[in-house]
């Protein structure tokens, strides 16, 4: 079993990033380059989410997870074309797949390739109680010799020149055991080609309370240290992303639930590693972006359905405006685009 590091004193979070300079990111045969990327969101990262955060700074994105029995099954139809939509300027783009079973995980990765995707990330961290309860993300880190054998069967159905990706939770709890089965999946993961894993910082149960451990990151990395290593949890600004970077020695950051409504933070972090004071989005700024995100959106859904599904990007956008409050509850009451265009003309105004 790996050595712990108790013996150090634990990271604190807010600690003014090192001076360590930046690596570019490569995942196997992929370069990505500045290393703050974009993670997989389930309900959120689609083609126009993906779309503002590159355009934004995010060198690299993924899709929102999808089920391995959807995807054998899925037919592109109208509802559901947007699952696997991409566009020229969508790539390099990841692929997540999610589900209990190898056999059809493979059968969804091999539906992933065809689709275009240039990394197929397998996820082993979700923790939400219906999805462990039908055996499937963050369930696997109970059983390794499963996950390893989801891992074997994807990377043998996967061309060699697309990279496989790994996304877990540092364990189920934080009882000794799981950890244990952790580093026999991580290492396992790597043998069987694996070109990088992403490591959310919290366990299982703790679903998303609590403080995330950046410590775990750091030993993860001082442990395969020739190895590509991608930290998360905690990432709500640019100046966190890079701290995590300095602090622990990752190769780079996975953000999630932070750029939801804040697709800024990729423009904040390349700013800060420039050695410039980023400043918050102005007004006019955020219309802009607002704007753009809804039209991405209906071009993608159809104008029918584009409205309630943006609501829920509104109310988190919401949160960069001074009268947070009242703009988010004006975002609560948009059915269509005239709705959407209200809110903007009342409260990102001139």
């Amino acid at each position: 079993m790996p050595s712990t590091s108790r013996n150090r004193p634990p990271i604190d979070a807010r600690q003014v990033p090192a001076s360590t300079p930046l690596r570019p990111l490569r995942l196997g045969s992929v370069e990505i380059g500045f290393p703050v990327v974009q993670a997989a969101l389930s309900g959120y990262s689609d083609w126009a989410m993906r779309m503002i955060a590159r355009r934004l700074g995010a060198t690299y994105a993924a899709c929102e997870v999808m089920l391995d029995q959807f995807l054998v099954q899925v037919r592109q139809r109208q509802r559901t074309r947007h699952f696997l939509h991409l566009s020229d300027d969508d790539h390099p783009v990841g692929g997540q797949l999610m589900g209990a079973e190898p056999e059809q995980f493979a059968a969804g990765a091999a539906r992933l390739v065809a689709a275009g995707f240039d990394v197929i990330d397998i996820n082993f961290g979700c923790p939400v109680k219906k999805v462990l309860g039908k055996c499937r993300g963050g369930y696997h880190l109970g059983q390794p010799a499963v996950a390893l054998n989801v891992i074997r069967r994807t990377r043998d159905v996967v061309p060699d020149g697309i990279p496989v990706t790994v996304k877990l939770r540092r364990g189920i709890d934080d009882s000794p055991q799981s950890r244990d089965r952790f580093y026999e999946i991580l290492s396992g993961a790597f043998q069987l080609g694996v070109a990088a894993v992403t490591v959310h910082a919290r366990t299982v149960a703790q679903r998303y309370n609590g403080p995330s451990c950046w410590e775990f990151l750091r030993e993860v990395k001082e442990q395969f240290p020739h190895q590509i290593v991608l930290g998360s949890g905690d990432l709500f600004t640019g100046a966190d992303c890079l701290r995590m970077i300095a602090l622990t020695g990752v190769d780079g950051v996975a953000v999630a639930r932070g750029a939801i409504g804040n697709p800024w933070i990729f423009a904040h972090a390349m700013a800060l590693a420039r050695g410039t004071e980023p400043q918050p989005p102005t007004l006019a700024q955020q219309r802009e972006v607002l704007s753009e995100h809804y039209r991405l959106s209906e071009q993608l859904y159809g104008p029918q359905r584009c409205g309630p599904l943006m609501r829920k990007f509104g109310i988190k956008y919401a949160a960069q405006h001074p009268h947070h409050l009242e703009v988010r509850a004006a975002f609560i009451r948009v059915r269509q685009r005239s709705d959407w265009d209200a809110v903007l003309n009342t409260w990102y105004g001139e």
